[in-house]
C-alpha cells in the first residue's frame, strides 16, 4: 500500500494548486491517501484570512486520490508546529509518510520513487529519511545516481515511524553539543549554515522543525538519501513565503524522471561532504547579522 501523503498549506492558493496538480499527475496518486493540513489565518491580518479562505475553498474540491482527509486549524499554528503535529499524527497510525508543502512541484514519478525508496531502506538503520530534492547535486561531478548526506530535506521528503517518533524536539542535548568544538565542526559537514540556525532555535529566535530534524540525523548518525537529479522543484522562493521573503534562484532545479537502482552500500564520499559543507553556507552579511542577533539575545 502506498505511503500516505501529508500536505501542509497556509495562504498561497495559486502555489497550492500547482502542487496538487503535480501530485495528481503521478500514476499512484489514485491509490494514495492524501492528508491536507490547512493552517489558520493570523487574527490580525484581514488579507491573510481571505487567502486562507481561498485555500480552504480549493482543498474542499480536490479529487484524484484514493482518500482525502482535511484538517482545518482554527488557529495559526505556524509551519513548525503544523508539521511536527501533523506528521506525528499520521505516523502514530501508519509506518511511513511522504511530506509535501504548498510550494513544491514534483515529477510524475515522485510518489513511485518515494514509495520504492521507503520500501527498500525501511530496515536499514543508517537511513533516516528520503529526499525528493537533489540539493543541486546534479552540479556535482560524480557518476553516482544517489548520495547519502547528513542534511535532512524539508522539500518533498519521506520517513518512517521508527525514526520520526524518536526526535528530541526540545534539543535536550544542545548544551553538551555546542560546547564540543569537534562535534560542532562535524555538524557543519551537513552545511555551514546549520549552526546559526540551531543556535537561533535554541534561543527561540526561530521556530524550525527542519533544523531539529537535521540535528536528529546528526545525533543518531543517520543519512538522508538524495537523488542526483531532482524530483522536486521549489516555487516558493519568489518572495511569497514565510521563510523566503526575498526572491532567489539559488535553489532552482529541473525535474527529472527515472528511478535508477538504489545502492545497498551506505557511504558518503569526501567530495559529497565538501560539496554540501561549502554549498550551504551563509553570506558574510548574514554571518554579521547572525552574530549581532545571537550575541544581543544571549546577553539578555
Amino acid at each position: 500500500m502506498p505511503a500516505p501523503i501529508a500536505l501542509f498549506c497556509y495562504n498561497r492558493p495559486d502555489h497550492l494548486k500547482l502542487t496538487v496538480e503535480s501530485l495528481k499527475e503521478n500514476s499512484i496518486a489514485k491509490d494514495s491517501t492524501l492528508f491536507i493540513f490547512s493552517d489558520g489565518a493570523k487574527s490580525d491580518k484581514l488579507d491573510d484570512k481571505i487567502k486562507v479562505d481561498e485555500v480552504r475553498e480549493y482543498i474542499g474540491k480536490v479529487t484524484g486520490f484514493k482518500n482525502i482527509i482535511i484538517q482545518r486549524s482554527k488557529e495559526n499554528k505556524g509551519l513548525a508546529k503544523s508539521v511536527i503535529e501533523g506528521v506525528t499524527e499520521i505516523l502514530e497510525k501508519f509506518e511511513k509518510v511522504i511530506v509535501m508543502e504548498d510550494d513544491l512541484i514534483c515529477s510524475k514519478d515522485f510518489l513511485l520513487f518515494m514509495n520504492n525508496a521507503l520500501d527498500f531502506y525501511k530496515d536499514n538503520s543508517k537511513i533516516g529519511s528520503i529526499s525528493g530534492f537533489s540539493f543541486m547535486l546534479e552540479k556535482h561531478n560524480l557518476k553516482d545516481d544517489y548520495f547519502f548526506i547528513k542534511r535532512a530535506s524539508s522539500w518533498g521528503w519521506a520517513t518512517w515511524k521508527n525514526r520520526w517518533l524518536k526526535v528530541d524536539w526540545a534539543l535536550k542535548k544542545y548544551d553538551e553539543f555546542i560546547s564540543d568544538s569537534k562535534a560542532v565542526d562535524d555538524f557543519k559537514n551537513a552545511g555551514r549554515d546549520l549552526i546559526p540556525m540551531l543556535k537561533k532555535q535554541n534561543q527561540s529566535l526561530i521556530d524550525s522543525w527542519a533544523i531539529r530534524w537535521t540535528f536528529f540525523h546528526y545525533e543518531k548518525d543517520l543519512y538522508c538519501l538524495v537523488p542526483k537529479y531532482s524530483k522536486i522543484r521549489n516555487i516558493g522562493t519568489d518572495g511569497s513565503g514565510t521563510n523566503f521573503t526575498n526572491t532567489t534562484k539559488k535553489y532552482q532545479t529541473s525535474l527529472s524522471e527515472g528511478i535508477p537502482p538504489f545502492p545497498l552500500q551506505v557511504k558518503q564520499s569526501i567530495e559529497t561532504i565538501n560539496y554540501i559543507r561549502n554549498t550551504f553556507k551563509t553570506s558574510i552579511y548574514r554571518r554579521c547579522i547572525n552574530y549581532f542577533v545571537l550575541s544581543r539575545n544571549h546577553a539578555k
